[in-house]
């Protein structure tokens, strides 16, 4: 009988609050924040979490939230180059896209939010379009990371080409210090500024569309001009023969600090822009009016022409000063239109910062939404511009959301014996979490804690700290009771005595404590009310090393201690006599555990290896190498064998202590994981990680075969490495492709193609399909031919051969059949579907294309289908002769059913457009009858309405 173990899945991720992969969003009263491979939307106000967008067995860490225009949507980048669009009210995936190689670093829509362009650390720049849910194109140009990206509007009265698919221009900086001005209707690149000396790190440009500002890693911030006239004419020359240029340096904007320009931002709607150079500090300045810079110009002129008065008149000097003034003005120009208004100093580093887009009640302050490295998101309230001169004006911190996670790398966890409560540490706080709900239930200050424990009774908790401390905290009253100065050295390791008596304690400092739980009534000066839990220290075992790891047996009769020699010593605990000596591992051991049986011992180590000990004799059963980096935490299951270990290498592993095989891999984390605790009762684990994240994994009803998992695992080898081999660069795409030479005569624009495996999945079922489709025709074929010979009432006559069994639990004919399959493909990997297909099988889906135009069915994907292939496979389709068979019929057929669609389209318009104007004209009508007019008098009244409404007002 193979021997089935249980399986394990991951139920949730809770302690993050905002992860620093991503910049966050904010619309003035939810903020959409990334938090490792998920978004969660917070509601700022009342600290609540009011939505998590995931998608189950996505892994992938977000790197980019934008926002779209159409209310409700968001286009969130990940670390695996996909892009997925998400509807907010459901929290749900629309769309799916797939087209970078590496990250996504930059997300823009255009004003209307129907297209969508992407930038990537591969350097590529994707145009998408989210109607069609397609890749337009890919515009290759920058030679390193892509840092932002902005759509520029065209002005209307254009001349519009017929072929530009919605012309508009793309504006892009990259740290390779490259600003790029992108045609869409051409799809090329029309102009390229050196803006800096190192990388652009930051883009933004003003509501008016004609000033740009880029920041560098220098900390500079420069000023450019767009020229909105030589945008409208295209590329002319000008008198010199040169080609006149769209973007125009203006000059550089002093900040306070000379860091990393990490993010500009203009305010959606008023005159103000924030720009983040410090680590943990947003300057904001205010756009002064026109009329503002007049007067203060005005203001200056006179005080010179003061200053000039008083000074004795050099004949000289009024040139020189004209020519300063001259030079000065470009200068001075911007900096009288942008003038420091205050700086935002946050509680920590900022990872990026957002305006509430949305208006907020009070008309005195705006609001500016940070985000901060340390897993906490804050809102501040900045002060509008006063007139006054005395007060300076100060930003106040209204909200913030912090409490449901740690500032720094969750160090230790613990579980109280009745697996109610979670209790995690790390350096600064100590958090109590309720386990069913995953709510944080108690927040306590603590110094660095490096080990913890519930003591018995599960009331009050236990942690040594790295400065050696051991602090009993009290859990229901949330204080700290008791500062133990225990050891002079770090605390690595303590564990209670199966019994609950006593608690024993391990150093860097060399010794092996023991303590006594003793338990005396309150006095009249103590904290707490009721029985008091205290630690008295009993003895001291002095060793040769720091000790790494302490741990009773289960039987309460051995210790076993780890040292920095690498070896692991075990005593009898109440003689304290030396009874074995593990040595075997060549780094020191981290973590050990003992069976609860007491016969087997299992220690982890920073040599990357687990070893088996049998506890009677100090042998070592097995060495299992079982992670890529230091394995950090190991324990044992209740009443079993089976052991779990947690690594650097970010994963959690089940492994069987007595066939020494590993049972389950459990990737999750996003950073090494430091801490595991296991249930009392074997129905969790739980693993805290430097990611800030802890993590449930429970065990489920369904069966496990290690057989099937490797299997699993080789198939998933096998799938990936299909996907990459097809991905590679120097693949030619298409029949008649000639080779390209590692990439270096690579065109500008290219076409938008990355598969993975759900595309070549998509394209084998698409392949079945016609397989199957293909046999069944040909066999009714040959039937209606071998019957088309014989007479009406010919013996040889028999019934038709049955049907596929496919198609006839569906009910479908051949091709209907083919169309379904096609149709079930998602819209966003056909294209890429459609490519895996060998050429035979183009032929094969030519013919049912043809049928479904002559039936018309579903004629926008039929030509989304015909397109493509005729663009993809355009050489072979010409040099051969039997296409000509399907493509003929094809065309009569695809264009009558198009000028059929044309005419219906056309007509709902018209018959639309009348039913406006009816009811546009009945709303009128009645509106005045109401007022008891005559008809002369309502004709004049809606004529003067006319009028009225042609007047426009410049604000």
């Amino acid at each position: 009988m193979v021997q089935s173990y249980l399986k394990h899945g991951p139920t949730q991720a809770f302690g993050v609050v905002c992860s620093s992969s991503s910049n966050s969003v904010f619309d003035g009263r939810l903020a959409y924040v990334p938090a490792l491979e998920d978004v969660l939307v917070w509601d700022v106000k009342k600290g609540q979490m009011v939505a998590m967008w995931h998608e189950t067995g996505h892994r992938e860490e977000v790197t980019c939230i934008v926002q779209s225009p159409q209310v409700g949507s968001f286009a969130v980048g990940y670390a695996d180059g996909s892009i997925r669009l998400w509807n907010a009210s459901s929290g749900s995936v629309s769309t799916t896209f797939n087209g970078h190689k590496k990250a996504i670093t930059a997300l823009a829509f255009d004003e209307s939010g129907t297209r969508l362009a992407s930038g990537s650390q591969d350097t590529d720049l994707i145009l998408w379009d989210i109607v069609g849910e397609a890749g337009l194109y890919r515009l290759r140009g920058h030679r390193d990371q892509i840092t932002s990206i902005q759509f520029l509007s065209v002005a209307e009265g254009q001349p519009s080409t017929s072929t530009s698919a919605a012309p508009g221009l793309l504006l892009t900086s990259s740290k390779d210090t490259f600003l790029k001005l992108w045609d869409l209707a051409t799809q090329h690149c029309i102009q390229t500024v050196v803006a800096h000396r190192s990388e652009i790190w930051s883009l933004a440009i003003n509501q008016e569309q004609d000033l740009v500002f880029t920041g560098s890693g220098e900390g500079e911030l420069k000023a450019w001009k767009i020229d909105r006239d030589a945008l409208t004419e295209g590329l002319k020359e000008t008198e010199t023969g040169e080609v006149a240029k769209m973007i125009l340096a203006m000059s550089s904007l002093p900040l306070a600090s000379k860091h990393r320009v990490s993010q500009i931002k203009f305010h959606p709607s008023e005159p103000y822009l924030a720009v983040q150079s410090h680590d943990r500090s947003v300057e904001i300045f205010r756009i002064r009016s026109e009329e503002e810079v007049r007067k203060k110009q005005a203001r200056r002129k006179k005080r010179a022409k003061e200053k000039e008065q008083g000074k004795d008149k050099d004949k000289g000097s009024k040139a020189e000063d004209l020519q300063e003034d001259e030079a000065e003005s470009m200068e001075s120009s911007l900096v009288d239109y942008f003038t420091p208004h205050l700086i935002v100093r946050a509680s920590g580093k900022i990872r990026s910062f957002d305006f509430g887009s949305n208006q907020s009640s009070s008309k005195s302050t705006m609001q500016l939404f940070v985000a901060l490295a340390s897993n906490a998101i804050e809102v501040y309230s900045v002060p509008h511009a006063s007139k006054s001169k005395e007060e300076q004006p100060e930003a106040t911190r209204s909200y913030s959301v912090d409490i449901p996670g740690h500032r720094t790398d969750v160090r230790t966890l613990c579980i109280s014996s009745d697996d109610q409560i979670l209790a995690s540490a790390s350096n600064g706080s100590l958090k109590i979490w309720n386990m069913k709900t995953t709510q944080c239930i108690r927040t306590i200050e603590c110094g660095y804690a490096i080990c913890s424990t519930f003591l018995p009774g599960d009331r009050h908790i236990a942690v040594g700290t790295k400065s050696g401390e051991i602090l009993i905290y009290d859990i229901a009253s949330s204080t700290l009771i008791e500062t133990i100065q225990a050891h002079t050295a770090t605390v690595w390791s303590m564990h209670v005595r199966a019994d609950g008596e006593a608690l024993v304690t391990g150093s860097a400092d060399k010794d092996v404590k023991f303590w006594a739980l003793e338990y005396k009534s309150a006095t009249d000066e103590s904290v707490q009310s009721g029985r008091l839990l205290s630690l008295v220290h009993v003895r001291t075992l002095k060793m040769s090393d720091d000790v790494l790891a302490v741990r009773y047996s289960p039987n309460s009769k051995l210790l076993a201690v780890a040292l920095l020699d690498s070896t692991v010593k075990v005593f009898y605990q109440d003689s304290l006599k030396f009874f074995l000596s593990l040595y075997g591992h060549k780094l020191p051991v981290l973590s050990m555990d003992i069976s609860d049986d007491s016969k087997l011992i299992v220690t982890c180590s920073a040599d990357k290896n687990v070893k088996i000990w049998g506890l009677d004799f100090g042998d070592c059963h097995k060495s299992i190498f079982a992670h890529e980096e230091s394995v950090m935490q190991v324990a044992f299951e209740k009443d079993s064998h089976y052991f779990w270990t947690v690594g650097k290498d970010k994963m959690l592993k089940y492994w069987d202590g007595d066939k020494f095989e590993g049972i389950q891999k459990l990737e999750g984390h996003h950073g090494e994981i430091w801490a595991l605790a296991l249930s009392h009762h074997g129905n969790f684990v739980v693993t805290g990680s430097h990611d800030k994240s802890i993590r449930i994994w429970e065990k489920l009803d369904e069966p496990l075969f290690l057989e099937e998992e490797r299997e699993k695992e080789l198939e998933q080898l096998y799938e990936s490495g299909i996907a990459d081999s097809l991905n590679r660069v120097e693949a030619p795409i298409g029949s008649g492709a000639e080779g390209v030479v590692n990439g270096a005569n690579e065109a500008e624009v290219a076409a938008v193609t990355k598969q993975t495996s759900e595309t070549l999945m998509a394209g084998e079922r698409i392949m079945e399909a016609l397989d199957l489709a293909d046999m069944e025709r040909e066999t009714m074929k040959e039937y209606e031919e071998a019957m088309a010979r014989l007479s009406a009432n010919d013996a040889m006559r028999m019934q038709p051969t049955a049907r596929n069994p496919v198609l006839a639990a569906y009910d479908l004919e051949p091709e209907a059949w083919v169309l379904r399959v096609v149709e079930k493909v998602p819209s966003t990997a056909l294209q890429d579907a459609l490519l895996v297909l060998p050429f035979g099988k183009v032929v094969s889906l030519m013919v049912y294309l043809n049928i479904w135009a002559q039936k018309g069915w579903n004629i926008t994907l039929v030509s989304r289908i015909i397109f493509f292939l005729l663009k993809t496979h355009h050489h072979q389709i010409v040099a051969n002769r039997i296409m000509r068979t399907t493509l003929i019929p094809l065309r009569k057929h695809l264009r009558s059913t198009l000028q059929r669609q044309k005419d219906m389209i056309g007509y709902n318009l018209a018959a639309l457009q009348f039913i406006r104007r009816k009811n546009d004209a009945e709303r009128t009508a009645q509106f005045y009858e109401e007022e008891g007019m005559d008809e002369e008098k309502v004709k004049a009244r809606i004529a003067e309405g006319k009028k009225r409404k042609r007047v426009n007002l410049k604000a």
